[in-house]
């Protein structure tokens, strides 16, 4: 017999947000929810047991896609100040 968990035993097993969940699933890498009724939305339980396993399995051959590292020179808001420490440039120590 098919299981299906609610929204709230998903969070228990899969400790994502649920906005990290959906942009999985529209991306196809997250087991797709399904509606029981008008309000009821359920997952299938061994499918989202099965994305667990594969996720392990990727893990411990260190597979997993690894978010990259923001450029915070980049962002708009609170800009980075340019400073000559830390570039090469000369330190406070230098000028003395």
């Amino acid at each position: 017999m098919k299981r299906t968990i609610r929204r709230h035993q998903l969070r228990e097993m899969v400790p994502l947000a649920d906005t990290t969940i959906y942009e999985l699933e529209k991306r196809g890498e997250f087991p797709r929810r399904f509606h029981l009724s008008a309000r009821c939305v359920v997952w299938d339980q061994a499918e989202v047991e099965e994305w667990l396993d594969e996720r392990r399995r990727l893990s411990d051959l260190k597979a997993n896609k690894r978010a990259p590292v923001p450029d915070v020179r980049l962002r708009k808001a609170r800009p980075v100040k340019s400073s000559a420490r830390g570039r090469g440039g000369p330190s406070l120590a230098d000028k003395a």
